[in-house]
């Protein structure tokens, strides 16, 4: 690691080198080459003039560049493109006047982004289905847990530990959908020519409209892939950018908000994300255990959270065929979100599968509210002795304050059941008290929604993508 100049945290802190080397200069120029040779085999069996030997010399420095003379050509040039095609064929010299024939940049430049972004989408799903299995897992462990519901974050009616999970499992799964429609709709650039006419390639095909579309059949199908967009400019849509993004955006959203509640729970010492046996919270204060994994994934998430309106200006303003002005954008946008959600998705693995829940705690905490809430349960077991609604009603009323007043002025313990019993007009519900007062009474069929939401929302994604699960997530730093 250098240390006498800026590099970039994403890589050397955050992000996978799975996905560094997903975005890495040396994969893009592969794909370059290997999009040239797919063209130059496509062309030759369509009947131009390119021989067996000029397609083998093109293979056999497929993936061996010569960075060196590239570097120099483009200082020469000025075009990094050109740069490669030129160092290209200094290697493979019998194939050299072939090379990008026919093609511009973005053949090359365009089609390699599309693939980059699409073996992106693999990891970023990979590591999302390992996340959705974690919290399914939490989920069926604390699905019977009452803790405290709240709304406004007050304090409302009870849920369950496992039921509260599967909120963050909803957010994930509208995540995957999204992804696996971008996955589903990826299509490449194709061979379109200067500004998406054909036009030099309906010249080398002397105007063979027939040949022309083959040619992008074939380019497609040496590739791996069966669609390209019907019609371009120079460049594939921008706005594909913006719906990729929107889509990462949306990983961001549900990973903040997981974290930010754990950054809440925890504050509260109900759950905890794992805390290290030599970690240190606080350079001053010693006691201190910080949500560190979980404010750095907030911090990574509201960076991606704000790339998509980027991408939405580059898409606004592409001058008809197309502006160069998004390219140095476009370096930098769109590998840096996917190195952050990836680093977000590493953060979201490791906290979901150690988190720590303190049971006592959160039985504490619903203990000190139960009496509040059960306290409709216990007007209608005295209506049942007897009792005027009304008048029950009224008199809880006043002892709620009562109570109320001795938490949080006298700093307190919430008396209200102590409150009721003493009173006469409860003696007939005395003894049934206590047993209004179990929390579990009080989470409706939360239990059963986790149970039943699982099998029928989370099993099918999950095994789609059985062979994918397992996998572990350190924390470097």
């Amino acid at each position: 690691m250098s240390t006498d100049v800026y590099e970039n945290p994403l890589i050397t802190r955050y992000s996978s080198k799975e996905m560094a080397q997903n975005f890495s200069d040396d994969k893009k120029f592969k794909l370059w080459r290997k999009l040239w040779i797919a063209l130059a085999e496509s062309e030759k069996e369509l009947g131009l003039n390119i021989t067996d030997e000029q397609i083998a010399d093109l293979k056999k420095y497929a993936e061996d560049i010569n960075y060196d003379v590239a570097r120099q050509f483009e200082k020469e040039v000025r075009h990094d493109v050109m740069s490669h095609v030129k160092a290209y064929g200094e290697q493979a010299k019998s194939a050299a006047g072939i090379i990008h024939l026919g093609a511009t940049s973005c053949f090359v430049g365009d089609n390699a982004e599309l693939i980059v972004i699409n073996d992106a989408l693999d990891i970023i799903i990979s590591k999302l289905v390992n996340v959705i299995n974690n919290l399914k897992n939490f989920a069926l462990k604390y699905k019977d847990l009452p803790t405290l519901g709240f709304t406004h974050f007050q304090p409302a009616q009870l849920t369950t530990v496992g039921k509260r999970a599967t909120l963050w499992l909803e957010d994930l799964l509208m995540d995957y959908d999204a992804l696996k429609n971008l996955k589903e709709n990826i299509k490449l650039r194709g061979v379109k020519g200067t500004t998406g006419t054909q036009a030099s390639f309906m010249e080398l095909f002397n105007n063979d409209e027939n040949k022309v579309k083959e040619l992008e059949k074939l380019v497609l199908k040496k590739l791996g892939y069966k669609k390209a967009f019907s019609v371009t400019g120079q460049t594939y849509p921008r706005k594909f950018d913006y719906n990729v993004l929107s889509v990462l955006s949306g990983v961001a959203q549900s990973g903040y908000r997981f974290a930010n509640d754990i950054r809440l729970l925890q504050s509260m010492k109900e759950i905890e994300e794992p805390f290290e046996k030599s970690q240190i919270g606080s350079s001053a204060m010693a006691y201190k255990r910080n949500p560190m994994r979980s404010e750095r994934l907030c911090s990574l998430a509201r960076f991606v959270m704000s790339a998509p309106v980027n991408t939405a200006f580059t898409a606004a303003t592409q001058w008809f065929e197309r502006t160069l002005d998004d390219s140095a954008n476009k370096r930098i946008v769109i590998a840096q979100s996917f190195l952050a959600v990836d680093g977000i998705l590493k953060l979201y693995m490791n906290i979901s599968e150690n988190l720590v829940v303190y049971e006592k705690v959160i039985d504490k905490h619903v203990r000190a509210e139960l009496p509040f809430m059960a306290t409709e349960n216990i007007i209608m077991e005295g209506v049942k002795k007897g009792g005027n609604r009304q008048e029950l009603h009224e008199k809880i009323r006043q002892l709620s304050m009562k109570a109320a007043e001795n938490v949080k002025i006298n700093g307190g313990e919430n008396n209200l059941i102590d409150l009721i019993k003493s009173e006469q007009m409860f003696s007939g519900v005395k003894d049934q008290i206590d047993n209004v007062l179990d929390p579990k009474k009080y989470t409706g069929r939360a239990a059963s929604q986790v149970v039943e939401f699982i099998e029928n929302d989370v099993d099918p994604i999950l095994m789609q993508h059985n062979n994918e699960l397992g996998l572990k997530s350190e924390i470097s730093v």
